[in-house]
């Protein structure tokens, strides 16, 4: 079984990828949801945000998200104490999910591959790639915010051309490549796509 990270900057397409990967019967974890999801339901997250914040971080068994985004934002580095300790375990359930996947490739999308060390938990890596103008039109049709709001985003991410330089395979979804046809060279690359 050969494991994918699939990354890219925000309004890239990374989800759209993930999408075509799961109708060619391929899993995909989402290692955004599942960090979310773990940090609702892994009693070691919630003991040390619990120790880190105090009980109202959670309110009935949910992160309270709105009051952990005031602390971030308060506290920049707060941001690294918790991804210290929800990166670890987001990384331990991802090895587990792949030992119970039954396909010759498996794929991890993550927005933070690099950043996260997530790189090294992968085989490979696949950089999901867009010009600026139109990563910037997508964030702002799919959130309804500002060109402003949007280049701020972009402006504190990993640069897409250091992201390139660490990529096995990189993905234009630009509009005109046809992506499908791009995921398919990727995964014919090594001659092993057998679902």
């Amino acid at each position: 079984m050969r494991s994918v990270g699939i990354t890219g900057g925000i309004g890239t397409g990374k989800s759209v990828v993930s999408h075509f990967l799961r109708i060619l019967g391929l899993p995909v974890y989402d290692s955004d949801s599942e960090a979310k999801r773990l940090m609702n339901t892994h009693p070691e997250i919630r003991n040390k945000l619990i120790e880190m914040f105090g009980s109202d971080i959670y309110v009935e068994q949910e992160l309270n998200r709105v009051l952990l985004a005031r602390y971030i934002f308060a506290d920049l580095l707060l941001l690294q104490k918790i991804n210290e300790i929800v990166h670890p375990v987001v990384r331990k359930d991802f090895k587990s999910w792949c030992m119970r996947q039954k396909t010759a490739f498996v794929f991890m999308e993550s927005a933070i591959l690099f950043e996260s060390g997530f790189e090294n938990s992968v085989d490979e890596v696949w950089v999901v790639t867009a010009p600026e103008d139109i990563r910037i039109y997508r964030v702002m049709a799919r959130n309804n915010c500002s060109e402003e709001e949007v280049r701020q985003r972009i402006s504190v991410q990993l640069d897409e051309a250091e992201k390139c330089k660490k990529a096995d395979h990189i993905i234009q979804n630009d509009n005109k490549s046809p992506l499908i046809l791009q995921i398919l060279n990727c995964l014919n690359y090594k001659g092993k796509l057998e679902c």
